[in-house]
């Protein structure tokens, strides 16, 4: 097989194996854009196997939900063939109407305001902002 390298774009690189689909439907990227290569299974000498995104002629993706999904992975923005930036993810302090709040007594239920979760610890537990509900992203 044999895949590219993208003149101008972005690589979603160390993603873990199996969620490269799970990521680019929470991007929701429109692939009418530009080539999108989804690579799964390859090896990796950090985690063993690794998925990897290439997105090219696209310029930004959401780095909060991206991080959500997998903290430990890298973002890369290609120009020119050449790296210009590479961001190492982590889990974001907050998300907006990204998680939605389960707890059927919470406001976002019932209101049309939106579902904000804070971090509160390292394992990817998230709080809603208002009913203190925890839902647990990661496992750790």
């Amino acid at each position: 097989m044999e895949i590219n390298s993208i003149t101008n774009g972005i690589v979603i690189d160390h993603l873990r194996a199996g969620s490269g689909l799970k990521v680019l439907d929470y991007l929701n990227i429109d692939t009418e854009l530009g080539s999108v290569a989804l690579i799964m299974n390859v090896t990796s000498k950090k985690h063993g196997k690794k998925d990897i995104i290439k997105l090219e002629n696209l310029e930004s993706v959401d780095i909060n939900v991206l991080g959500l999904i997998d903290h430990n992975a890298t973002v890369i923005h290609i120009k020119n063939e050449k790296i210009i930036n590479k961001t190492k993810l982590s889990l974001p302090e907050k998300v907006t109407n990204v998680i939605m709040c389960k707890n059927p007594r919470c406001i976002t239920s019932i209101e049309a305001v939106p579902n904000i979760f804070r971090l509160a610890d390292s394992s990817g537990k998230y709080r809603c902002e208002y009913c203190d509900n925890f839902e647990r992203i990661h496992k750790p």
